[in-house]
């Protein structure tokens, strides 16, 4: 069998160094260089390109079509990340076989709101939860402390210490500082109190049938002389010079109950299917002290490069570089082209690629 030719997409960074996010910005570089040492390592052939706003360029580079699978780490422009969506939608019209998450599955998980209506739905327990737009009508029957956050969000944007609010002065401000920064509406959930156990599962086989790898902790430590709720915020998880930082070690191969690791396993099984999850992806939960699994969220194509895979795939016998060739071998055996298409003997694909790279190049050279 002949490997597929791989194009490692990615973003290139947009934000300047000392802007608050550029952490979680200037992640996927350190991704796109491991990916490719891993293809390299596996004797796939490998090419790799930067997207920025230069759209016109991002379509040229895709027409030329010198590669069968996209290995997709674009997490969208930290200016505009609701990119992120529309890049695999591109992908599909294309009918490009790429690697992760379809454009449904990231959009419904970037829907906060959409995603834990479809887990009440289907029977999946989250923190209770109601949506606050207009900021009159407190939603003060969830009880306290309850925890603020963007609605539309990821990488844990948003997310500080203030964002847990114990009364409805401290809700209010929080509110206000929420629409007032990142706009749109606002989730108010009932904080959770218990351990936060992240759950990565990998499609090894490519089957939809997604194998648990070893279960991850944020171990929450006391921090001297501070007072922080045990939150997984952004500087928790970006900023390692932090206090927060430091309190909020990522434990692999944490330790439950039998009863508990069977309901987290069932649990994000579960989750990976009903969002219709590819490759690889990770739920992240509450365990209470009895033995409740809340699910926060599901985090469709999470860093590849993170310790929790890279330390969980030994669990299952997996080493990190047969988990990337499984993700690209797998991308290239999809048969369907767009999400709910299949094509068709004999169906024309619409114009040749050569027509469309021709109208790219002159797009790009006229300005039209």
């Amino acid at each position: 069998m002949i490997d597929p030719r791989v194009l490692i997409v990615y973003n290139e960074p947009v934000l300047p160094p000392d802007h608050p996010d550029y952490g979680s910005e200037s992640d996927v570089l350190y991704s796109a260089k491991i990916v490719r040492e891993s293809l390299t390592t596996l004797g796939i052939p490998n090419a790799s390109f930067g997207v920025t706003d230069d759209v016109p360029a991002l379509l040229a580079r895709l027409m030329l079509r010198d590669f069968d699978v996209v290995f997709n780490l674009y997490e969208g422009n930290a200016d505009f990340s609701i990119t992120e969506v529309y890049f695999t939608g591109l992908l599909e019209w294309l009918r490009l076989p790429y690697t992760g998450c379809p454009s449904t599955t990231l959009g419904i998980a970037r829907n906060k709101v959409l995603a834990k209506q479809l887990f009440q739905a289907a029977g999946i327990r989250t923190p209770e939860f109601a949506v606050w737009d207009d900021g009159t009508k407190l939603p003060l029957h969830l009880g306290w402390p309850l925890i603020v956050k963007p609605a539309a969000e990821d990488a844990s944007v948003g997310i500080d210490q203030g964002s847990v609010v114990s009364d409805e002065a401290e809700l209010r401000a929080r509110a206000k500082y929420v629409r007032e920064t990142y706009g749109g509406a606002i989730l108010v959930e009932r904080y959770i109190a218990g351990r936060e156990i992240q759950v990565s599962l990998a499609d090894l086989g490519g089957k939809n049938e997604p194998t648990v790898l070893s279960f991850s902790e944020i171990a929450f430590e006391p921090t001297a002389g501070k007072s922080l709720w045990p939150v997984y915020t952004y500087t928790a998880k970006w900023d390692e010079t932090s206090d927060e930082y430091k309190g909020a070690p990522v434990v692999v191969g944490a330790k439950v109950p039998a009863a508990v690791r069977s309901r987290l396993n069932e649990t994000s099984q579960k989750v990976f299917q009903l969002l219709e999850c590819r490759d690889y992806a990770r739920v992240d939960t509450r365990i209470t002290e009895a033995g409740d699994v809340y699910v926060l969220e599901l985090n469709p194509n999470p860093s590849i490069t993170s310790v929790m895979i890279d330390e969980g795939l030994p669990s299952v016998g997996w080493t990190y570089d047969e988990f990337v060739g499984a993700v690209v071998r797998n991308a290239a055996a999809r048969t369907t082209g767009p999400v709910g298409h299949r094509r068709v003997r004999g169906e024309s694909a619409g114009p040749s690629d050569e027509k469309i790279a021709t109208d790219v190049a002159k797009d790009t050279h006229t300005g039209e």
